[in-house]
């Protein structure tokens, strides 16, 4: 059985509208109505692939890891959950980020191999990555040191770089769509869009925690694009650097306290090199942020000046640093 629906050769089909879905909120959704696949060790998601092991999941989407024979290798299966399998907008998603994948080429930018977008378990083939996440790292360490910062924010804005460049808006940086393999890859473009679509976005497109303002508040801030992408960048590093958030975290009671909140003081000393750079990100008026080749050009410098990381010693949150004056 031929299970590649798409070529080089063939290209892809035209989906405007995949991304032209209403904006949703985690809080909103009812999880109790989500079904699951239930798949174990050795069961058949199609011919010649294989489930090796549950990953996660989300609202629309179960994530397997595969053995494909075709392939020959481990890959990520990411399956539309049972109960939406004919459902218009999460097999236009899978779509949509699909054709997305299949059309960007960059080292730090997860890679798609293939997709079934029909039959009873429409799913994509992902690259599988070897590596925790970044909020993993975050939420057990604490922190990262300069040694591991610097050249993460590099990789990152190397990869936004090359997004905007290819008119595209990701919508969703965090620290939990980052895998630290080497390099380090953005993942999950389920909700990235032209920056056309982008700027037509409503309100509430992303996870509340790392939206802009512009995100949360178009008609206040001017409209979603590029600049959107670095704010998220501008919090995930503030985290990586302070193992919290700049801002007080989304709630029931108030979604989007970044309307109203200044950027929260850095819980440890971060050097001023890095600080200034990164609270740029956070300029709540999007052309005040600089572009993702800016800042890798201002950073990049800080490189010569750190310490050369050593096999085994160098592990996130353990490096001392002088306590902050008050």
């Amino acid at each position: 059985m031929k299970l590649s629906l798409y070529s080089p050769q063939q290209g892809l089909p035209s989906v405007q509208d995949a991304r032209e879905e209403p904006p949703r909120r985690m809080s909103d959704r009812n999880h109790n109505l989500k079904q699951e696949w239930h798949f174990e060790a050795g069961n058949e998601i199609v011919p010649g692939r294989h489930a090796l092991k549950k990953l996660g999941g989300g609202y629309r989407y179960e994530a397997y890891l595969v053995w494909d024979d075709t392939l020959y290798a481990i890959v990520v299966a990411k399956v539309v959950r049972p109960n939406l399998v004919d459902d218009e907008r999460a097999l236009r998603g899978l779509r949509g980020e699909f054709e997305l994948l299949w059309r960007l080429n960059h080292p730090v930018i997860l890679r798609a191999f293939d997709a079934q977008l029909g039959g009873t378990r429409p799913h994509l083939v992902l690259e599988h990555l070897e590596g925790p996440r970044l909020s993993t790292l975050i939420r057990k360490y604490g922190w990262l040191p300069p040694e591991q910062l610097l050249p993460l924010a590099l990789q990152l804005c190397s990869a936004i770089h090359y997004l905007s460049s290819q008119r595209v808006c990701h919508l969703d940086i965090k620290p939990a769509n980052i895998i630290m393999s080497g390099p380090p890859r953005l993942i999950d473009l389920s909700i990235a869009r032209s920056v056309e679509q982008a700027a037509r976005s409503g309100k509430g497109v992303g996870t509340d925690n790392y939206m802009s303002p512009e995100q949360c508040d178009p008609d206040r801030f001017g409209p979603v694009g590029p600049a959107s992408d670095i704010w998220g960048l501008g919090v995930t590093l503030y985290q990586a650097a302070t193992g919290e958030l700049p801002f007080t975290k989304s709630s029931q009671e108030e979604r989007w306290p970044v309307l109203r909140e200044d950027i929260k003081p850095f819980a440890r000393e971060v050097p001023e090199a890095i600080a200034i750079p990164l609270l740029t990100c956070l300029e709540k008026s999007s052309p005040n942020r600089p572009t993702a080749a800016e800042l890798h050009d201002e950073l990049e410098p800080l490189l010569t000046h750190l310490p050369r990381p050593r096999l085994g010693k160098l592990k996130p949150g353990r490096l001392p640093s002088r306590p902050r004056r008050g």
